[in-house]
């Protein structure tokens, strides 16, 4: 079972995670900030994990810790889902359009974080959501998943379109590479012998 609950409390936010690689895309997240919820209802759906996220965060100063701490959270949980990471196919990528928005996400499982982002938002905020948000979560999901990942706004006008195409294009970019290879089930993907 390729599952992880995880709780991580800190003196600004207090969260739980749920996590089921081998899901069908179902969700439940509530962290008070509902378009990051859409996000993540987004990300759970297209990646096929069955995702729970409850956040009670300082949302009375601003969202900025409730996204990243959510963000390290998830990020947390996946590395122990993943386990060992055997059988896996490692690597995924996804160039997604959603109207005017056109985003690539590439990402390797390699356990050695790294974010590579030309992502460009149009808007320092969509409704009451700083924009500079997204950056953030996925260096946070990036860093603590132990994630190389590149993901590149190619084109874009509205910036709620960019931010959705980027989710998504990541959750699908995820899905193939935590599916199980039946070619090398039982392997490592590495020559090193881990990951």
């Amino acid at each position: 079972m390729r599952t992880a609950t995880l709780t991580r409390k800190t003196a600004e936010t207090d969260i739980t995670v749920t996590l089921d690689l081998d899901g069908t895309g179902t969700y439940d997240n509530r962290t008070g900030v509902g378009f990051f919820d859409h996000m993540l209802d987004q990300l759970a759906r297209h990646a096929l994990i069955d995702m729970t996220v409850r956040c009670d965060g300082d949302l009375h100063i601003d969202d900025h810790h409730t996204v990243e701490d959510v963000g390290i959270a998830l990020g947390q949980a996946l590395a122990q889902a993943m386990g060992d990471k055997r059988g896996i196919r490692r690597y995924g990528s996804c160039l997604l359009p959603m109207d005017d928005a056109l985003v690539r996400a590439a990402l390797d499982l390699s356990g050695r974080p790294w974010l590579a982002w030309n992502v460009t938002m149009t808007a320092p905020a969509i409704k009451s959501f700083d924009t500079e948000l997204v950056r953030e979560f996925f260096q946070a999901i990036a860093t603590h998943g132990g994630i190389t990942l590149h993901m590149d706004g190619l084109r874009g006008v509205n910036s709620h379109h960019i931010t959705e195409a980027a989710f998504k294009a990541f959750a699908r970019a995820l899905r193939d590479a935590l599916e199980v290879d039946p070619r090398k089930a039982d392997a490592i993907p590495s020559t090193k012998g881990s990951l």
